[in-house]
Order: C-alpha cells, then sequence, then structure tokens
C-alpha cells in the first residue's frame, strides 16, 4: 500500500450535492465516516475494488440497493457489503438520514470508486 498517495484522501469533511460525510478514524487498516444524506437524496449505484463496508443506521430511513435486492433499514439496523458488491443508499425519509461506514481493507482512496449511475454526473 503506498501511504503516501492514500494520505491525500484523509479528508476529514467532504461535502456532495446528496449530503455530506465527517471521517471519524483513518487507519491503516479501517476508516470510519458519518454520513448525512438529505431527504430524496441518493449516492451514486457503485463498487469497490479494495475494500469492505458496514452500514450502521442511527436516524432516518434508507432504501439499500445491495446486488440485485432491495432493503429498507431504519434506526438500529445494519448491512455489510463486500468489494465488488454493487450498491446504493437512499434516503426515503422526510428527514436526514445518518449512517455511519466503517470501511475495512487496505486502501480507502475515492479513485476505488467505480460509480455506475450517478444522478450528479459526477
Amino acid at each position: 500500500m503506498n501511504m503516501e498517495y492514500q494520505s491525500e484522501y484523509m479528508v476529514s469533511i467532504g461535502e456532495r450535492p446528496w449530503g455530506v460525510y465527517v471521517v471519524l478514524a483513518n487507519e491503516v487498516d479501517v476508516k470510519v465516516k458519518r454520513i448525512s444524506v438529505k431527504p430524496g437524496h441518493r449516492l451514486s449505484l457503485q463498487k469497490h475494488t479494495k475494500r469492505d463496508e458496514h452500514w450502521f443506521v442511527h436516524k432516518g430511513t434508507a432504501k439499500v440497493i445491495l446486488d440485485e435486492k432491495e432493503y429498507t433499514l431504519k434506526k438500529g439496523d445494519h448491512i455489510d457489503i463486500s468489494r465488488n458488491s454493487v450498491h446504493r443508499i437512499a434516503n426515503i425519509g422526510e428527514s436526514e438520514l445518518v449512517f455511519f461506514e466503517i470501511q475495512t481493507g487496505d486502501y480507502f482512496g475515492e479513485d476505488d470508486i467505480i460509480r455506475l449511475h450517478d444522478d450528479y454526473a459526477r
């Protein structure tokens, strides 16, 4: 792993069209984010090749697409996303969706996001 290259991705706050994320921990083998999604918004349909993710819903209601299945998650629910799994999360509630994302693997750069569909043309 090239830590020098990865260090440029150690952003603590990232604003996106769908909401905001805050990096709470960024270690060599784990990264933890608090992610807030605006009502009616969703992240891109994507996959990763170098990390797995665990999502834990703290507030709100989410619709999660994981491979070809759809799940509804509410406060206290969680789901695991394996590397190379196609996934997306959407806020289907009327208030903010907040979830924690725990990434494990050996690389957490934003360039490991392979977007398959994006509402914001990124």
